[in-house]
């Protein structure tokens, strides 16, 4: 199997679980209904994943699948500042409808529990590629300070969606996210922009 069609079969059992897990709940859902949403096979299954709970650190897939989605419609005249908040209206958007809040709560237990590797954090991820490039071409065209790094600008930015999620998952979702983080992270970005 090529790369690519490693990556397709991969992403069709991550987004079908997702789904099932957003429709049923995760203790409802077995691994064989996820095999049979995706249309791939229990061998498939069993390559990128020990087990349904191995399923749970690949919400950071989902969204960087996302991610990769979205990077084609970025406008390239747009504003850094703005092209951040429409990532983010976007992703919030998409946790709202579709990533079920215990889940969520449940994979940001564990990232603060696990002793390994840390998806969220991972560095190689395309969410922090995509954000590194957008800041950098906002510091070139002289929209973003430049006595920050862009390393230091992604990481108050993704620090920021973190907690957005986090008080969200806090408060049981009693309010929307999307809404919320749209009113904001405009305000926390524009500490942000070059003046």
């Amino acid at each position: 199997m090529g790369k690519k069609a490693s990556k397709q079969t991969k992403s069709k059992i991550v987004s079908a679980a997702w789904k099932l897990f957003y429709e049923q709940g995760y203790d409802n859902t077995t691994v064989d209904e996820i095999i049979a949403e995706s249309g791939t096979s229990k061998g498939s299954f069993y390559h990128y994943f020990d087990g349904k709970d191995a399923l749970l650190g690949s919400l950071a897939y989902l969204f960087d699948e996302m991610y990769e989605t979205l990077s084609d419609t970025i406008d390239p005249d747009m504003h850094a500042v703005d092209v951040l908040c429409y990532l983010n209206r976007e992703l919030f958007g998409m946790i709202e409808t579709r990533i079920d809040i215990d889940l969520l709560t449940r994979l940001y237990s564990t990232q603060l529990t696990t002793k390994g590797e840390k998806h969220l954090l991972d560095r190689n991820r395309v969410y922090y590629k995509l954000l590194r490039k957008i800041v950098l071409r906002g510091q070139e065209k002289g929209e973003l300070r430049a006595d920050k790094s862009a390393n230091d600008i992604v990481r108050l930015y993704a620090m920021a969606e973190r907690a957005l999620l986090y008080d969200w998952c806090l408060c049981a979702g009693d309010y929307s996210l999307q809404a919320y983080a749209s009113e904001v992270l405009p305000m926390f970005l524009s500490s942000l922009k070059n003046s």
